[in-house]
């Protein structure tokens, strides 16, 4: 008996550490320095930057807008930044390594022990936390499947549009919200048992905060007990008030943490049913079943409404069946383990309800700016799916168990393996472990950047961002030219005047009278506007790489040089 508990025991931990180091890749190569510069892979060149100035501005105690110089922070749920600023301070790491290197494997351990210890609690089986671990790490869409059938290659992680269990890392807020909302989970298992109100307090507390770590997860939580109260008054009116008390106090929380930096922010949703699954025919970089979309938009036309309704069903079957992958078997819990029940438990209905918000808001609205942020809803649905799916395995396993030979058991084990591991290493394989990353920062750039760290603080102007650019240069291309991103902020710990256009579109400022201005002082001959320009928007340094330059010279705008190299020139205006 001891020797099979130290089997289970050991293999819990080979796969914790074997999952939290296949995330792990994803992030921990890039932001070190490589000869040919500072390399970043995947989306690490825009995401991981912008998430590196927005830490070094917090770390100054400062809730300006990094990339838009005297704007203040909004629409943005900045609680990974905050954690992470604070952690940089107390340990003094510097950010960049705390952010690819230190928390990333640190979060993937958490994510997986959380997910284990809230399984065996809700479920009373090892074997079922066991195998949730293994979905909720390695799961991944049927992107592999359609991309072998149609090119003889594995790939397509987001071909459905939602990107899979291997990305968690490269969105460090979802990453802990996981955390925070695993820990909530695990609380409110507990309080539902015997509720008080330190019990109260904690599981409040764990659901609050969440709108500030991931704004998509605090909106999902507040929904799920909105609907489990309204579930109680049908079948649990004996928790019916402390279920209230839960939801009005982690309610007061989101507010109080919430609005205060988002009370004047415009709306970011719109509605728009059926955008994924419709985009998702009809982007070559999506699946593209050109012939369906062709199809669907003809019977709108025409008017054959059942047709055009069952292309439109089918669209959305591809949709959430293509995303889901081998966690597609977490549909064939429902709720009653394979007993008849008249009722779902509390934690049940919670669920249920997590996962039908999760999955319908992405269904009907999308986000200004970017239409697919709103995928992120999404994400929560394929990480519940997956606890589901190692819940239902693990049912399967310890009820037929008896009935099974050991060789049929480890054959159903292998197959769901073999289909269920594709999608993270080959991702792996194709984004993170090449040694030629897409993008990085010259040496001779990083000379700059940190020569300006040194330098006092003030607003930094830099070129606007070409997008021609990016064709000019070969990987691993220079940042500048490679996206629209804050990396002079994040590299420099200076405020921008503007970069990151993307961010700041997502998040819904106004930015583009800012670049007109921007591209004026650059092209203009006009002195005087120009030194009005620098003086109103209390520009102190301008930042210019090999290639950029301005029509006014220094003494023009009252400038001097206070660094140059082979790449960069670096002004300081006085």
């Amino acid at each position: 008996m001891n020797l099979r508990k130290n089997t289970k025991y050991l293999s819990s931990i080979f796969l914790v550490i074997t999952g939290s180091l296949a995330w792990s890749l994803t992030m921990i190569k890039s932001g070190l320095v490589y000869p040919y510069g500072m390399g970043f892979w995947g989306p690490n060149g825009h995401d991981g930057i912008w998430h590196i100035a927005l830490i070094n501005q917090l770390a100054k105690f400062s809730l300006d807008n990094p990339v838009f110089a005297g704007a203040r922070l909004t629409n943005y749920h900045f609680g990974f930044d905050f954690l992470a600023a604070m952690l940089h301070l107390i340990t003094r790491i510097p950010v960049i390594n705390l952010y690819f290197q230190v928390l990333p494997p640190i979060m993937a351990i958490l994510i997986g022990i959380l997910t284990f210890q809230f399984v065996k609690r809700w479920i009373g089986s090892e074997k079922s936390a066991w195998w949730a671990v293994f979905f909720v790490y390695f799961s991944g869409s049927w992107g592999w499947l359609v991309n072998l059938i149609r090119t003889g290659k594995l790939g397509g992680e987001s071909m459905f549009w939602a990107n899979q269990a291997i990305s968690t890392l490269i969105n460090p807020p979802f990453a802990l919200s996981l955390i925070v909302l695993l820990l909530g989970f695990i609380a409110f298992l507990t309080y539902l048992k015997s509720a008080n109100f330190k019990k109260l307090l904690l599981c409040s507390f764990l659901f609050g905060i969440l709108i500030q770590v991931k704004v998509y997860a605090g909106i999902l939580v507040l929904g799920s007990l909105g609907g489990l109260l309204i579930g109680s008054l049908i079948f649990y009116r004996d928790k019916t008030r402390s279920i209230f008390n839960l939801f009005l106090s982690s309610l007061l929380i989101s507010l109080v943490i919430f609005l205060p930096f988002n009370w004047h922010a415009p709306s970011l949703l719109l509605f728009s049913p059926l955008w994924f699954s419709r985009t998702m025919l009809a982007s070559s970089d999506r699946l593209g079943w050109f012939k369906l979309e062709n199809a669907r938009i003809a019977y709108f036309n025409t008017e054959k409404w059942m047709n055009w309704l069952l292309a439109e069903g089918l669209a959305l079957v591809i949709f959430i069946f293509g995303n889901l992958g081998t966690r597609i078997i977490g549909l064939f819990y429902g709720g009653f383990l394979f007993k008849k029940r008249a009722k779902p438990s509390e934690i049940e209905f919670f669920l249920f309800s997590f996962l039908m918000f999760s999955l319908t808001i992405p269904l009907f609205f999308i986000q200004k700016g970017n239409p697919w942020n709103t995928i992120q809803f999404f994400y929560y649905f394929q990480f519940l799916m997956a606890v589901f799916a190692g819940v239902v395995i693990g049912a399967f396993w310890e009820k037929q168990r008896r009935n099974l030979s050991k060789l049929t058991g480890l054959s159903i084990c292998a197959v769901m393996v073999v289909l269920t591991l594709p999608t993270s290493l080959t991702t792996l394989r194709n984004d993170y472990l090449p040694s030629w990353p897409p993008a990085r920062v010259s040496i001779e750039e990083l000379e700059a950047l940190e020569f300006l760290r040194k330098e006092p603080q003030g607003v930094v102007l830099t070129y606007p961002h070409d997008f021609a650019w990016f064709s000019k240069f070969s990987e691993p291309k220079p940042l500048y030219a490679y996206e629209t991103t804050a990396y002079v902020s994040a590299l420099s710990g200076k405020t921008t005047y503007l970069e990151d256009e993307m961010n700041l579109e997502i998040s819904g400022y106004n930015w583009q009278p800012r670049r007109e201005e921007e591209t004026e002082f650059f092209t203009t001959n006009d002195s005087n506007w120009a030194n009005q320009f620098l003086k109103l928007n209390q520009i102190r340094y301008i930042y210019l790489v090999r290639g950029q330059k301005m029509n006014l010279g220094l003494g023009d705008i009252g400038g001097k040089k206070i660094f140059e190299n082979e790449e960069v020139v670096i002004y300081q205006i006085d």
